[in-house]
């Protein structure tokens, strides 16, 4: 079963969540246009999610998949314990954080070079981005500003990470983001806390 973005609902609200039970009862039934629905609910915000955590079309997409997939397959043992979108974001966000670790694996193992001054360098980033640009000096400043973001982000804990993106690109209160993320609202603060202070201070260093 394949899933595409189509709708998006940012935050349920209680009439949303209304109908989210009736829609999930049915599906729970077995009517997959019932399912589908859902996935029309919520399918832009958990793109979004995943494009900002990866950058990357192709790795977004293939968790956006997944996340779905494995909602279409577990929606049975939905038990209304919590809201739909938090049993949603439950799913992408584990399937995110996999993914950063992993990626972090994968810079630490990159292959490397060292230039004529000694210096260590990624291979990896020297390979040339054949994309054209429509205007290119509007593409170099976004890319250089994009760079210095993603360079700070990067720094930060995967869960560091997860939880600036939902509370600051997602606009999820504290309280939401703990019960994503199975902790309480004060570790996810403490947490927002720490990882807005590293991108404080790693945005000052590439000024």
């Amino acid at each position: 079963m394949a899933f595409s973005a189509a709708g998006n609902v940012p935050a349920p609200t209680s009439s949303a969540r209304v109908d989210d039970t009736i829609l999930i009862r049915r599906a729970q039934q077995g009517d997959t246009a019932a399912f589908e629905e859902l996935v029309r609910n919520y399918d832009r915000s958990v793109l979004r999610l995943t494009m900002h955590l990866t950058n990357s079309t192709e790795d977004a997409q293939d968790i956006y998949q997944e996340t779905f997939l494995r909602a279409y397959r577990n929606i049975g043992r939905f038990r209304f314990e919590c809201s739909f979108y938090t049993w949603i974001y439950r799913i992408v966000t584990n399937l995110c954080l996999d993914h950063l670790r992993k990626k972090q694996v994968r810079k630490e193992d990159a292959p490397v070079g060292t230039d004529a001054s000694g210096e260590e360098y990624s291979i990896l980033d020297q390979v040339p981005d054949g994309r054209a640009g429509s205007n290119p000096e509007k593409d170099l400043m976004r890319r250089q500003l994009g760079d210095r973001i993603n360079y700070a982000l990067e720094k930060l804990t995967p869960r560091e990470r997860l939880v600036f993106e939902l509370k600051h690109y997602h606009g999820l209160k504290l309280r939401t983001v703990g019960e994503i993320l199975h902790t309480t609202e004060e570790t996810a603060k403490n947490t927002l806390v720490r990882a807005t202070h590293k991108l404080r201070l790693r945005l000052a260093e590439v000024r």
